[in-house]
């Protein structure tokens, strides 16, 4: 097994290094973040890092990068606080990837990638039409994180949108029978197949496999 230092990874050179460290943490959820600026013009971006924080009440965060990178987001969803969650699939794989192309704020990116723009009632953030699991959320807080420049945007989970089928007796969401990926990197897409779900884990217990 070959030993890294950080010291040695910081020679090398940038793309590559982008590459090898985002790629340390493993497989991530990726999804498409739907919002809209005051002016009334929508934005679509791809998120990577999206994290469930807690389940009552329901919470769920995701990491915008530098003002100076990334802006149009964080600053829509400040404006207007409320915005949507919309997992992809193979079929929009292409289509999410694009979205991360720096596009000038007038421009909707649902209309430069082919995506639908869909509005429900209570969310004046759009999503994502084609998108087989989708979720509103409004924001409860921004949280700067001072060693990078980044923000922890954290909302509360207001409505959700997918296939009653999907849901198992115990309010499990099998996502993968909807084709929702996941993401390697900055630039990797896979399917995800189950391999087994366990029990809860007890002590000097075995772990007991639950039959779905």
């Amino acid at each position: 097994m070959q030993h890294f230092t950080i010291d040695e990874i910081k020679e090398w050179e940038r793309f590559y290094r982008g590459n090898f460290i985002n790629s340390l943490s493993g497989f991530k959820p990726v999804s498409l973040v739907g919002t809209v600026n005051e002016a009334g013009h929508p934005n679509l971006a791809i998120f990577s890092n999206i994290v469930h924080i807690g389940a009552d009440p329901a919470l769920i965060g995701f990491i915008n990068r530098p003002l100076e990178a990334a802006k149009h987001t964080i600053t829509n969803i400040r404006e207007t606080g409320c915005y949507s969650i919309n997992h992809i699939h193979a079929a929009i794989v292409s289509a999410a990837h694009q979205t991360s192309a720096k596009y000038p704020v007038d421009e909707d990116e649902f209309t430069a990638t082919g995506l639908t723009a869909e509005y429900h009632p209570g969310c004046r953030a759009p999503f994502v039409m084609e998108s087989k699991i989708r979720y509103a959320l409004q924001l409860v807080e921004v949280v700067p994180i001072q060693h990078n420049g980044t923000f922890l945007v954290i909302g509360t989970v207001t409505d959700v949108f997918l296939d009653t089928p999907l849901i198992h007796a115990d309010g499990f969401i099998a996502i993968e029978k909807a084709g929702s990926i996941t993401s390697l990197g900055i630039d990797g897409y896979y399917a995800a197949t189950p391999i087994a779900r366990y029990e809860y884990a007890r002590k000097d217990t075995a772990p007991a496999k639950i039959i779905t």
